[in-house]
């Protein structure tokens, strides 16, 4: 029979859940603002980091679009690194898992160094690549987005075991119990996050157009590009990842709900997960019909990253059980109910 979780364990904390919630939620609204900002080709629409134009309240940005998107998004970062230091703060002084204090600790690393790399895109945008022929501010853009998806993820592994279903749940396994779906659950989170990090290079590469038709790559319907170079090369391999990432989601949402084991809550978020991928569907096809249109696209960047939290949620709360006991050496039944 499943045993509850010792007693010994930590305690449900409202103020700590409630607020790592709404960090992780903020966390959307930035990629949010960072994705409307390159969209509309606002990154350098300040050539000076931290400050804008030499002020925390540049003259005009509330009126002019691109000022107005690009300060939006450094402000938006101040309170998501404020956060996320509190958060730090919160756990050190409230949360009894040391695992869990030094990864408050890691975010705060990540938030800053994602920070830096943003004021470096800023800050080295004048120097040209000829080999590539790029800047190297664009080449710190792509790794600022790529970060931005490791932060994510590293968010929602300090929200999820502050709730109450993680600290009030039924113990039902080991640490060595296999659960069928969790290696296919770390897997898509691996697909989609090679799969953001070649968005984000298509996208700063100026390739979001190189293949102008959808579903085809060619007007006449073939398969394969008629002619290639780095930027058609970039967005079909987007286009071909989605292919392999719509078929890993679906056989994982799948293999879920096949699962007896399987809570309610890891099928629903598997079913919204399912939704979100034709959703993101849609919202490619848009982006290319539309010519890159803002909304589509910011809208297409936003789904991208709800895909991976939901993805990472069902990773990361698979390994629940195995993560507490490692860190506390307390035996749990061997039982799945």
């Amino acid at each position: 029979m499943p045993t509850s979780a010792p007693s010994s364990g930590p305690a449900y904390q409202p103020a700590l859940a409630w607020f790592t919630a709404i960090a992780g939620a903020w966390v959307f609204v930035l990629v949010m603002l960072g994705a409307f900002t390159t969209s509309i080709g606002a990154g350098m629409v300040f050539p000076d980091w931290p400050l804008s134009n030499g002020s925390i309240n540049p003259a005009g940005w509330l009126t002019d679009l691109a000022m107005f998107a690009e300060h939006s998004h450094r402000l938006s970062a101040g309170v998501m690194s404020l956060l996320t230091v509190s958060i730090a703060v919160f756990m050190h002084r409230r949360e009894s898992r040391p695992w869990l204090r030094r990864l408050a600790v890691f975010a705060v690393a990540l938030v800053f160094a994602q920070a830096l790399v943003g004021g470096l895109r800023v800050l080295l945008d004048h120097l040209h690549i000829e080999t590539v022929n790029t800047s190297v501010g664009r080449i710190f853009a792509m790794a600022h987005a790529c970060l931005a998806q490791i932060y994510i993820c590293t968010l929602l592994a300090l929200v999820l075991p502050v709730t109450r279903p993680w600290i009030e749940r039924r113990v039902t396994e080991t640490a060595g119990t296999r659960i069928p779906w969790r290696g296919l659950a770390v897997g898509c989170v691996a697909l989609l996050i090679l799969q953001l990090a070649i968005a984000a290079v298509m996208r700063h590469s100026f390739a979001g157009l190189a293949i102008p038709t959808f579903p085809w790559s060619t007007p006449a319907g073939d398969v394969l590009p008629a002619d290639w170079n780095f930027r058609v090369g970039i967005h079909f391999a987007h286009r071909a990842m989605a292919v392999v990432l719509s078929v890993t989601i679906i056989w994982l949402a799948v293999r879920i709900h096949r699962d007896p084991a399987a809570g309610r809550a890891a099928r629903q978020v598997s079913l919204g997960l399912c939704v979100l991928l034709v959703v993101q569907i849609v919202l490619g096809a848009a982006s290319v019909l539309t010519y890159r249109h803002a909304y589509a696209t910011t809208a297409h960047v936003l789904v991208g990253a709800l895909m991976l939290a939901s993805c990472f949620g069902l990773a990361w709360w698979s390994y629940r059980d195995a993560i507490d006991v490692r860190a506390s050496g307390a035996p749990l039944a061997s039982t799945r109910s």
